[in-house]
């Protein structure tokens, strides 16, 4: 597909003073796309942009062929999307089933037919059919996740948008999510901003990093592994010559540096390890893995 379903143009936003996006240029196809960062580093701020619930202070945003800064053109462009934000408030006294079927009827779904078996459909996938009924507080922390999912998941979303979204789901629930999202990034464009790289590594066929409000990374998963390949090794006791080391569960130190030292027992990089030397070599105060 040659026409992007987001584009971003030196896109900026600043809260008081503080600048969150830093001139962003980022264009995104369908697919899996994984955002990566620490705290801080503009994630949320960026997604909000591409939910449309925030403009940017400069720069241009297309979304799905359409200006979000247009209103007409702006709630075309929600009917065609799906948001997940970190946090989601529920209103009091709904159920599971009627609070996806108030989000639905928010999106202006006209056809109570319709509307019912997507709602259906929806919670179906995120394996809440079984307690449609029950009222919102009852479920768990790791259902009420669930439920954000569902109401992102309305109608085959063109450009799903997901903050965190496997935070506080177990490991079969991560799997089963994983399944959905590579299932819908075979049409749609699926954007995950997680801090969890084990679901980068088993979902995701690109990564963008962003650090200090700006993409410091934008290319494959395994583009981003080859930044740390031959810089990874195992020694008994941390490296002085390593840029950062850890004890790993058996006992022995993993060490990243600049490269490898002559003789040193170097292991294959993972996603994990590559992200912590670009952080290093972006000049950000990168955090010590332990």
């Amino acid at each position: 597909m040659n026409t992007p379903s987001v584009e971003l143009r030196g896109v900026r936003k600043s809260f008081r003073g503080t600048t969150a996006l830093a001139g962003v240029d980022l264009d995104l196809y369908p697919g899996v796309v994984a955002l990566l960062g620490p705290n801080g580093a503009g994630k949320t701020t960026l997604l909000r942009v591409l939910a449309t619930v925030l403009g940017p202070d400069a720069g241009a945003v297309r979304i799905l062929g359409r200006d979000p800064q247009d209103g007409t053109q702006r709630t075309e462009i929600r009917r065609h999307l799906g948001y997940l934000p970190q946090e989601l408030t529920y209103p009091r006294g709904f159920s599971a089933y009627g609070f996806v079927d108030y989000i639905a009827v928010l999106k202006e779904w006209g056809d109570s037919a319709g509307r019912r078996e997507q709602v259906r459909r929806a919670l179906e996938q995120v394996g809440l059919g079984d307690v449609a009924a029950k009222r919102i507080r009852a479920l768990s922390g790791g259902q009420r996740r669930r439920l954000g999912l569902a109401q992102a998941l309305l109608g085959s979303p063109e450009l799903l948008i997901l903050d965190e979204p496997t935070t506080g789901l177990d490991p079969e629930q991560r799997v089963s999510l994983r399944h959905v999202l590579a299932e819908l990034g075979r049409t749609a464009t699926v954007v995950v901003a997680t801090h969890q790289t084990e679901d980068v590594a088993a979902l995701c066929e690109r990564v963008a990093i962003l650090d200090e409000g700006a993409v410091c990374f934008d290319g494959t998963v395994r583009d981003l592994v080859t930044v740390a390949e031959n810089r990874v090794w195992i020694a008994d006791e941390p490296d002085p010559r390593a840029r950062t080391s850890w004890r790993t569960a058996e006992g022995r130190y993993r060490n990243l540096g600049d490269a490898a030292p002559a003789g040193a027992q170097i292991v294959p990089a993972s996603i994990e390890d590559a992200y912590l030397l670009l952080r290093r070599t972006s000049g950000s105060d990168a955090e010590v893995a332990a």
